[in-house]
């Protein structure tokens, strides 16, 4: 799941997106609403974390632009701002939930897990293809009912191609929302990842070509 932050406080900016990341999210920060508007409209993102206090363009400004535009991402507003006017003003906005300042921690992915469900409505909570299963809850991902031990990124990986099964991701797509645009790696990274998560797939009793490669496109899960 990819996530923009919009927060101008670089500590708790970076206090969440390392809690964030530490449960397999992919975290980009925004630090104003102009440079927030900007990333969302050159990527994809599943959910938005919006604080409404912010340089430039406020949260609720950006968020009725968002909607103007047509974007339907799901939006969480982040706001020390407690009174109802305040959640109402942000709801009126287009957001779809609005957190309080200060929140705990297990709330806030709560939350976030409870929008992704709402956003995904027709996926299962366990996500399944072929004989591959993946539990978004826990992060374990099982091939014939073993447990395959991945890496963070590996999983990542794993859970992107079993959301989109059917769809043909080049190296770039994977960039993207595996690692975001803080310090990606190059696309040989890609390759030598899609390489390990094979071998653990293939000691696991998974065919060499699950992961399929269509050759100057991308690659994607093979059906069998």
């Amino acid at each position: 799941m990819k996530i923009l932050m919009v927060e101008d406080d670089p500590r708790i900016s970076q206090a969440l997106k390392e809690a964030l990341e530490d449960r397999q999210y992919v975290v980009d920060c925004a630090w104003d609403g102009i440079e927030a508007l900007n990333w969302i409209e050159a990527s994809t993102y599943d959910l938005i974390l919006l604080d409404v206090m912010l340089p430039r363009m406020d949260g609720i400004t950006l968020c009725k632009k968002l909607r103007e535009l047509g974007i339907a991402t799901p939006v969480l507003m982040l706001t020390a701002r407690d009174t109802i006017s305040d959640k109402v003003l942000g709801l009126d906005a287009g957001a779809d939930d609005y957190l309080v300042k200060p929140f705990d921690l297990a709330e806030l992915t709560a939350r976030i897990r409870a929008l992704s469900r709402r956003n995904s409505a027709v996926l299962p909570s366990i996500l399944e293809w072929e004989q591959l299963t993946l539990d978004p809850n826990t992060c374990e991902v099982t091939y014939a009912d073993q447990v395959l031990n991945l890496t963070p990124n590996e999983y990542k990986i794993i859970e992107l191609f079993v959301r989109h099964p059917k769809q043909v991701l080049d190296r770039s797509k994977i960039l993207d929302n595996v690692w975001g645009f803080d310090d990606p790696p190059t696309e040989e990274a890609v390759k030598v990842h899609l390489k390990d998560i094979r071998k653990k797939l293939k000691v696991a009793g998974a065919p060499p070509d699950f992961i399929q490669t269509i050759y100057g496109l991308g690659y994607r899960l093979k059906s069998f």
